[in-house]
């Protein structure tokens, strides 16, 4: 279980390698992705509070990166965090995830991005629930749902 100084250290002095890398020009990633799904995983954006498909959604099932349809977070450590945005305890993987210290709009904070493609998911704070206390904070235009995967837990 990942815990808060794990998220740290990836940060500061780099991240679990990826199973596989996807790399892709901007022109491929537009041809694939909606306008919204690009400036969101592609450009480091941000969807309006409240505003994402996945939000309330807590069917069963997994959740995968809208670029390369990676593995991130099982529909079981998915909580009501009151955010605006769908909010998961864990990553499915512990290389899922890529962490990079985010000091724009001056703030720190620690980005989280799909470790195989890079696509921007949100970020990850200290204050979600126990066991862990970590709350990632995931754009919903960041993912698709993959309801036929049940979860294993």
């Amino acid at each position: 279980m990942l815990t808060w100084k794990d998220v740290i250290n990836y940060s500061v002095k780099g991240n679990p390698e990826p199973d596989r890398r996807v790399e892709k020009s901007d022109s491929e990633w537009r041809e694939e992705l909606t306008p919204e799904q690009f400036k969101i995983a592609r450009q480091k954006g941000t969807e309006a509070p409240g505003t994402g498909a996945l939000c309330s959604i807590h069917d069963e099932g997994q959740y995968n990166c809208v670029c390369c349809n990676t593995s991130l977070f099982d529909s079981t450590i998915k909580f009501e965090s009151s955010s605006g945005w769908p909010s998961f305890t864990q990553p499915i993987t512990k290389n899922a995830i890529k962490y990079e210290k985010d000091t724009k709009f001056g703030m720190v904070r620690v980005e989280v991005m799909c470790n195989v493609c890079d696509a921007h998911l949100g970020h990850v704070f200290p204050d979600g629930p126990e066991p862990n206390g970590l709350r990632y904070c995931i754009n919903s235009e960041s993912m698709v749902m993959d309801k036929s995967v049940k979860p294993a837990h």
